[in-house]
């Protein structure tokens, strides 16, 4: 176990405690939560690269904490009303989708590799700033206004477009 592993897994029992504040309305502490979670996914892949501390195990914990974080956040918001419903639908079926195709691959005997596209990171950046637009604005009491269809847009098209290249990759490596 690596110490970029166990920020990793901190990263993972953050989650409950993120959903929990939101659900009760407290704002501020949410916000200092999930960027606190955000900030750890930086620290804990740049800790894995420049310190050889990369391992197999964070090569699938780390997404799988990043796909915990998003969806739960999402998905929280949108029960409280503060991200539309269809960007939450597209944001959980890109994950769905990459999770099945995993799984598929793997119960084929043809494993996929687990390397993100830089589509895929972007998306992921995409998708934590707008959560934390989200939250920021109710913990520190500002209208987001235009930002808030700017960034719908944003976190959409990119997650389609990495939904599309993840689709894309699957669909070579089993003809293949």
């Amino acid at each position: 176990m690596t110490l970029p592993n166990l920020i990793t897994v901190a990263r993972l029992l953050m989650v409950p405690l993120a959903i929990m504040m939101i659900l009760d309305g407290r704002w501020m502490p949410a916000f200092l939560v999930f960027a606190l979670a955000g900030l750890s996914d930086a620290v804990d892949g740049y800790l894995a690269r420049r310190f050889a501390m990369a391992s197999d195990l964070g090569a699938y914990l780390d997404p799988i904490a990043d796909k915990a974080l998003i969806v739960s956040i999402y998905v929280t918001l949108a029960l409280v009303g503060a991200v539309p419903s269809w960007l939450v639908v597209l944001v959980v079926s890109r994950d769905v989708m990459i999770v099945a195709a995993v799984i598929l691959s793997w119960m084929m005997s043809k494993p996929l590799p687990i390397a993100p596209f830089l589509v895929s990171k972007l998306n992921t950046l995409a998708q934590l700033l707008f959560a934390a637009l989200l939250l920021g604005s109710r913990a520190f009491g500002f209208e987001p206004g235009l930002a808030i269809g700017i960034g719908s847009g944003v976190v959409a098209l990119l997650t389609l477009a990495s939904m599309a290249a993840y689709l894309a990759f699957w669909l070579r490596h089993m003809a293949a």
